[in-house]
């Protein structure tokens, strides 16, 4: 049957195990325009969909789904918190003309090296100016005056709150590019982010979109094309610039400075060019970005830009009976173009295959997340286990309220008929309330209708 529900379309064929390769068949005949996903679909008669009345929601006990436990590597949010000062930093120091020799990010350290004491005293006073929330030492590294830079607790505990909620801000926006219905995305602990997806059956696809930390850098392109090879085969690569691989394996070099981060990026779609029919992702920026942007292109018209996508992967291992994290950095660049204009606010990405576009766009809109996550739990609940739990808490129910509405006739006569009259509109009453409320019912649920049965009767009486 197909149900008209606002600006969506619900297919309910009777298929079973042939849903997913319905699911395929839908995805490849509607395109990119249109979202196909799996989910439950309520069976409740017409008369009732009528005057407005909404079934109620299922926990994922009993309706079945997939439930994950993500743990969040504050360790890598705390380091991009601190690479992303170290950006700033360069640009400070290059706009106020100061001279440095270079900086590092060693462990939870920033180190600036300095040509003279004058030079970082100039730059000790506008750092501090600038980042308030790092404690600034003045030390010698070798015979060069430097400067150490260190996180405050405070303002580490404050990256770690900010990387939780900007995660689950992610995941939920994520969860819904899906089309799952009443999904629960919720933190545990300080570190820890529960997410449960109701009547999910693919979930391959789930993880690969919930653990995905893809994003994407935007950086002009550094010297020429035997530079980049001479820098991949001697290791000697400029200051100013750094060493990427493109997709066919061949060496380039780009600027270390970043013109747009994913962050900046407020929308993307999927879609094919015009021109050469390939897939492309069209991207939005926010104003910060698309000024910058506007501001760094002005400049180099003619030159190349590169885009850079990036994954952060955390994997779990046993080595020697303990549990170790390792941490990979994945950086690729995808496309390479000449800036023949001015770009702003919209432009958009080629060199993608199209289901990579499909997938980087929907993580783009979703956002990046602002550090890697790990699912450490994850549990499936088929649809055959829920429609048992339902069946079985219906049964204890059922059975639970006729034992009491036989004994209490048995004991109170006539008034134990009436006590049973009004036990039956107490759980009509009971379950209204859920619908009207859209509460979710899951299987300690059931047991507290069973325990309310036996109350509720003791007052009516």
């Amino acid at each position: 049957r197909d149900l008209a529900e606002s600006e969506r379309v619900v297919l309910a064929p009777h298929l079973g195990s042939a849903t997913v390769e319905a699911r395929g068949v839908l995805r490849e005949e509607l395109g990119e325009d249109y979202l196909v996903a799996l989910n439950l679909v309520s069976a409740a008669p017409d008369w009732l969909r009528a005057i407005n009345a909404k079934p109620g929601n299922l926990g994922l006990d009993l309706r079945g789904g997939v439930h994950f436990l993500l743990e969040v590597d504050m360790q890598s949010a705390i380091r991009g918190a601190l690479e992303q000062k170290v950006g700033d930093m360069r640009r400070f120091m290059r706009e106020q003309d100061i001279r440095y020799r270079g900086t590092t990010l060693e462990g939870d350290a920033i180190e600036l090296r300095f040509a003279d004491e004058q030079q970082r005293s100039q730059a000790l006073d506008g750092l501090r100016r600038q980042h308030d929330a790092l404690a600034f030492r003045q030390v010698a590294i070798g015979e060069q005056p430097a400067l150490v830079a260190r996180m405050s607790e405070q303002a580490r505990r404050q990256e770690r709150e900010q990387a939780l909620e900007q995660n689950i801000t992610t995941l939920r926006n994520r969860v819904n590019e899906l089309g799952i219905a009443e999904p629960i995305v919720q933190q545990q602990g300080e570190q820890r982010i529960v997410v449960q997806l109701p009547g999910v059956q693919d979930t391959t696809r789930a993880k690969e979109i919930l653990g995905a930390t893809a994003t994407l850098e935007f950086r002009l392109v550094h010297g020429t094309r035997s530079a980049w090879r001479q820098a991949a085969q001697s290791g000697d690569v400029p200051f100013e610039a750094r060493l990427y691989e493109r997709r066919n394996g061949q060496p380039i070099l780009l600027a270390r400075d970043v013109i747009v981060t994913g962050d900046q990026i407020e929308g993307a779609s999927s879609t094919f060019d015009n021109q050469s029919g390939q897939p492309v992702v069209a991207v939005n920026l926010n104003n910060a970005g698309a000024d910058r942007m506007q501001d760094v292109t002005a400049d180099h018209v003619g030159d190349r830009m590169a885009v850079v996508f990036i994954e952060n992967n955390v994997e779990t291992k046993t080595v020697d009976g303990e549990r170790v994290k390792e941490r990979s950095r994945t950086e690729e660049v995808i496309n390479v173009a000449t800036i023949r204009d001015v770009l702003s606010n919209r432009f958009q990405i080629e060199g993608l295959g199209s289901e990579e576009a499909r997938d980087l766009a929907l993580l783009l809109r979703a956002g990046s997340l602002s550090a890697p996550i790990e699912i450490i739990e994850e549990r499936t609940i088929g649809p055959s286990l829920g429609q048992d739990n339902i069946d079985k808490g219906l049964m204890s129910v059922l059975v639970g309220l006729a034992l009491v509405a036989l004994f209490i006739p048995l004991y109170y006569r006539a008034f134990g008929l009436i006590a049973d009259v009004a036990l039956g509109v107490n759980l009509v009453l009971v379950m209204g309330v859920l619908s009207v409320l859209q509460a979710t019912l899951t299987l300690p649920g059931i047991a507290g209708i069973v325990l309310t049965v036996g109350m509720a009767v003791d007052a009516n009486v």
